[in-house]
């Protein structure tokens, strides 16, 4: 569904890639197997554990929406494109100014979803420390407009905004869910068709369906969700039939899987190097320059990822149809230098199991230029903060670049300009800030799409990020379960009309 009630309007959703090819939104594979039906719980494996207590603001906004909890007032259609959710429709005022009209629907703890509820929502997150990356770089302000209507103003004018308010992370909670200090409770106060009831230190958590559902009842009673960071625990859970759902298989286990229960997904998830440019070895462009040029990323491809990924062209790989003809070549480089015997940490977590095995590849082929390599190797939630700090050198990640925003330009804008909310690589240039900067203010959607390439190719000049590869992903799912949403962007998997 895409929006065009003014030329305005229609710049502005237009913004988002276009996905190479089809990906199915929704897996309706014919449920078959004996002793299950509608109405059953879900058992789901998810690979990353809550780090944040649930905090939308993080890095568990994906959980929750994975999980069918959270909604924002838009979401991504099959094309990248915004679409309807928690508002109907929308319309931009100026040049800074959107007005969305809101659906009837209610919050799981019984109260209504008011323009004035919306409105304090969104102002939550603006005060979030540190904010979401979907607000990297941008200021709003939000207000009830009428009976059902929020208007939502820029400090800049921001073309995107649509695709903006689709995050995770600007999910919108109940009144209820804002406690003192900033802290945010999502049990019982968002408004998907499940509500979290209950967690289990950390490594499980429960769902009940949520009967008032705007959207339907949905069909599945609840979800019983189980954090697994080990890829072959996951997958052994799944082969065993402790659960029905298993997210991100490595592809080292996917030959062990049942005949019809591997769900292969194209997505927008890049796995990068990313450098330490403040400080220790990296910070001169040159030793930069030299550890891009001792990475082999076909070995990457072809023997770490089995095939499952492309190489490494880019910050956006080839599941953005658009972006290899508007590729540039980065242009002022600098010249490798010769390391003899720099040594470097390469961290990288273990939650994703390739990425040590990536990680190990890496430092043979640093060691051959000349580096001493010491690998670290962490669960997620205990890496990414010390990551964030400039701790290592190097730092192993993969990345969604689509799923903060939907929009291209700010995912730059978070992960390598100054200001950026998630920039590992600690980078701050000048050129790469303008680039961004003006990619942002550029509202046309295929000059949008050129801008975010030409600010792409300033980012890979520095050498602060070297691409590795783009992933593709495998979910496992028993075949007793349809209506599993396989989604490239990775924001949604269990939705109302799952069940098995």
């Amino acid at each position: 569904m895409r929006f065009a009630r003014r030329r305005r309007l229609l710049s502005g959703l237009l913004l988002a890639p276009l996905l190479s090819g089809c990906f199915a939104a929704e897996d309706k594979s014919s449920p078959s197997g004996s002793g299950s039906g509608p109405g059953e719980r879900l058992r789901v494996a998810l690979a990353f554990p809550p780090a944040e207590n649930f905090s939308p603001y993080g890095s568990d906004a994906t959980l929750l929406s994975r999980l069918g909890v959270t909604e924002g007032l838009t979401r991504l259609d099959a094309n990248g494109a915004a679409s309807p959710a928690l508002a109907e429709s929308w319309r931009q005022e100026g040049e800074r100014a959107w007005v969305f009209t809101l659906r009837e629907a209610r919050f799981q703890d019984g109260t209504e979803l008011t323009p004035a509820a919306v409105a304090a929502a969104l102002t939550h997150a603006t005060r979030a420390d540190p904010a979401p990356a979907a607000l990297s770089g941008v200021q709003l302000t939000a207000e009830p407009a009428g009976k059902r209507q929020v208007r939502v103003t820029t400090t800049d004018p921001d073309p995107a905004l649509p695709l903006r308010l689709s995050s995770p992370s600007l999910a919108v909670l109940s009144a209820k869910a804002y406690r003192e200090k900033g802290t945010v409770d999502p049990a019982g106060t968002a408004t998907g068709p499940f509500e979290l009831t209950s967690t289990g230190g950390g490594n499980r958590a429960g769902l009940d369906r949520f009967d008032d559902y705007w959207g339907g009842r949905a069909q599945a009673s609840g979800i019983d969700a189980r954090f697994i960071a080990d890829g072959t625990a996951r997958t052994n859970a799944l082969r065993t039939g402790e659960v029905d759902i298993a997210e991100a298989v490595p592809v080292a286990q996917v030959s062990s899987l049942d005949k019809g229960t591997a769900r292969e997904l194209a997505t927008t998830r890049t796995t990068s190097l990313q450098l330490n440019t403040r400080s220790g070895p990296f910070a001169d462009p040159k030793v930069r320059a030299a550890a891009r040029a001792a990475v082999d990323t076909s070995v990457l491809a072809k023997d770490v990822y089995e095939g499952y990924a492309d190489r490494g062209q880019g910050v956006f790989g080839p599941a953005l149809s658009w972006a290899a003809d508007k590729r540039e070549e980065p242009k002022g480089r600098a010249r490798a230098a010769r390391v003899h015997g720099t040594a470097i940490t390469l961290a990288t977590y273990d939650n994703r199991p390739e990425l040590p095995e990536v990680a190990q590849v890496l430092q043979q082929q640093l060691k051959k230029a000349g580096f001493t390599v010491e690998v670290e190797v962490r669960e997620s939630s205990r890496i990414e903060g010390d990551a964030l700090a400039g701790k290592f050198d190097a730092f192993v990640g993969a990345r969604n670049t689509m799923l903060d925003t939907g929009d291209p330009v700010s995912v730059l804008a978070s992960d390598f300009t100054c200001d950026g909310s998630y920039n590992l690589a600690l980078l701050c240039d000048k050129r790469v800030d303008r680039a961004v900067a003006e990619a942002e203010t550029t509202a046309d959607p295929a000059r949008r799409q050129g801008a975010a390439m030409a600010a792409e190719a300033e980012i890979l000049r520095t050498d602060a990020t070297v691409p590795l590869v783009h992933q593709r992903i495998v979910h496992g799912v028993r075949t007793s379960v349809h209506g599993v949403l396989l989604d490239p962007y990775e924001r949604t998997l269990i939705g109302p009309g799952t069940r098995r």
